[in-house]
């Protein structure tokens, strides 16, 4: 009898573990505190081999520094950062920092994800001339960055900085002609004009010996000439403030609102900033639509004049102004205001400035000038020349283009299946990735100018490489046998993509440069301030430049530009000691 009620007992015992069991299960299924519990290991488990992947095998083969689990390379590029020393510095400089640190590769890769995608810095020029030439993947170069979206609202939704592939081949080709070297060349007169504002403000201030802030002069000065140039309007931004108009107050405020800001991460800005560019950008359009319409009512009423604005070569073939003809025309006007007077006001600023502290490449400037002149380099007597043989003159000056900064990003999209060469034979896959060509690493390339690539040494550039727009656009220059590759000099971009309006700037640059050293000299003061011996005389260094106790370096409001404005004082020149 024990036995079998051992046998019957046994049968029950496994039966209601069963039923224990499966109603165990049931309600752990039914509790979702339960189900986070058990889940919870697992998601941290797919996270760590996820995050794992990405930072330490996806892309090991890439030149970079140590990446962190958490933060990729963010925790380094604050460190690099910071190591500097440079309050609301720029990042280009901290690259370099990084880059230098692992031996200067070619290439660099910065993995800020997910704050931004995976970006290859790019810091040779053979390298960058892959990116930008064409293909027969892609005919117009390598697709930009869609991080430039997020500059919509200063650039216009429709910009041909960020239109792509055919639309964009359009976009140039219907607006070449505004920017022929010489369509451009007959705007000379309305170049000079504004500049003689300009002058007036210096003689001003070199009579009382202030101390003032070259940014804002540089840019009204250039903002008026755009303004002139590309619409045929007087911006008045050279006025006293309280006379300029709404425009140009508006747009210095759209200005100010990306200040410390890439531009790239329109979230990491705020909400109010967000609303703030937005509510501006509004303005901006009614200004510049009534425009358009203006422009084109005149186009149409005199069709046998002669159109000198790019925004009238622009319109005249158009038969019917079409609310689309109206949004297109005004992002590009938006793109052509914003690259045309920000990058000049940079390259002059930086000019001005290197010129100051290097006697001896301000001796030599002179000296061109004075042969293409003559002995008289008085304003009034620089202006007369220009307006007689202005082409003349402004071909056989020096280029002032490698102060200028500029970069490019392109997006390679995943699935392309696009290899870079490396000089070492390497080929690396850039699929999915940023492709930023940086003209401020790569114009300071130790492999190009040695241990001179952090100097200001404008006669490199004199008969040892060609940096007219033609070659720009020719792939097969970066191959040239010369001290120092076509490819190499970037500040307006190579391949099809290159600046548009890169002739517009030389002329505009030359122009000024040549009104100004004849008559004035600049004096740094803060940063970048001449050392002085005890006769109060600055002390020159053993590359011929003034000697320094503190670095002027750039800060970034979208673009790179002098922290602190380039403060200096001015005087007039004395023709026998300067």
């Amino acid at each position: 009898m024990g036995s079998q009620r051992t046998c019957c007992l046994a049968p029950v015992s496994a039966i209601s573990v069963l039923i224990f069991l499966t109603t165990y299960i049931k309600s752990i299924m039914l509790n979702p505190l339960s189900i986070a519990l058990l889940a919870l290991p697992a998601a941290l488990l797919y996270l760590y081999l996820a995050l794992s992947y990405r930072r330490f095998k996806q892309y090991a083969h890439f030149p970079q520094v140590k990446p962190s689990l958490v933060w990729g390379h963010l925790k380094a590029v604050g460190a690099f950062h910071q190591r500097r020393g440079e309050e609301n510095g720029s990042m280009e400089s901290a690259f370099a920092d990084m880059s230098e640190s692992i031996g200067n590769p070619p290439v660099m890769l910065l993995d800020t994800r997910p704050v931004m995608r995976a970006m290859l810095l790019i810091r040779s020029h053979e390298i960058a001339e892959q990116v930008s030439r064409q293909s027969k993947t892609w005919p117009y170069s390598t697709p930009k960055s869609d991080t430039m979206r997020n500059l919509a609202p200063l650039l216009g939704e429709r910009s041909i900085a960020m239109a792509q592939g055919s639309e964009w081949k359009d976009m140039r080709k219907h607006f070449n002609p505004g920017f022929a070297p010489q369509h451009l060349m007959g705007l000379m007169p309305t170049i000079l004009e504004k500049t003689e504002a300009f002058l007036a403000k210096l003689d001003t201030l070199a009579n009382t010996g202030a101390i003032f802030e070259l940014e804002p002069l540089c840019t009204n000065l250039t903002f008026d000439i755009i303004g002139a140039v590309t619409m045929d309007v007087d911006l008045g931004a050279q006025l006293p403030e309280e006379l300029q108009s709404d425009f140009i107050k508006n747009y210095k405020k759209f200005l100010l609102s990306y200040k410390e800001s890439t531009g790239m991460l329109r979230w990491a800005d705020g909400p109010r900033k967000n609303r703030q560019r937005k509510r501006l950008s509004k303005t901006l359009n009614i200004f510049l639509e009534d425009l358009i319409q203006r422009k084109f009512d005149d186009v149409k009423q005199d069709e046998g004049s002669s159109t000198r604005s790019i925004l009238a070569l622009s319109l005249k073939d158009t038969e019917v102004l079409t609310r689309d003809i109206i949004d297109y025309t005004k992002d590009q006007l938006k793109s052509f205001i914003f690259a045309g007077h920000d990058t000049t006001s940079i390259l002059l600023q930086w000019a001005f400035y290197e010129l100051s502290r290097t006697p001896r490449a301000m001796k030599a400037l002179r000296t061109e000038l004075e042969a293409l002149f003559g002995p008289d380099l008085s304003p009034a007597s620089v202006r007369e020349a220009l307006l007689s043989r202005g082409e003349e003159i402004t071909r056989g000056m020096t280029n002032p283009a490698p102060v200028s900064p500029a970069a490019t990003a392109r997006l390679c999209p995943p699935g392309a299946n696009f290899h870079l060469q490396l000089p070492s034979g390497a080929s690396l896959c850039v699929d999915g990735l940023v492709l930023y060509s940086c003209s401020y690493l790569i114009q300071r390339d130790p492999d190009v100018y040695g241990s001179t690539k952090d100097d200001f040494v404008p006669e490199r550039w004199l008969g040892n490489t060609d940096t007219s727009m033609a070659t720009n656009e020719d792939e097969k220059a970066g191959a040239e046998e010369c001290e120092i590759p076509a490819s190499a000099w970037r500040p307006f971009e190579r391949g099809p993509r290159n600046c548009i309006g890169q002739e517009l700037a030389n002329i505009e640059a030359r122009v000024i440069l040549a009104s100004v050293v004849g008559k004035y000299v600049f004096e740094k003061v803060g940063l970048g301030e001449a050392a002085r011996d005890e006769k109060g005389n600055p002390i020159v260094n053993e590359k011929g430049q003034y000697k320094s106790n503190t670095q002027l370096y750039n800060t970034r409001q979208v673009t790179l530009r002098p922290v602190d404005n380039m403060k200096v004082r001015v005087r007039l020149r004395d023709v026998t000691k300067d």
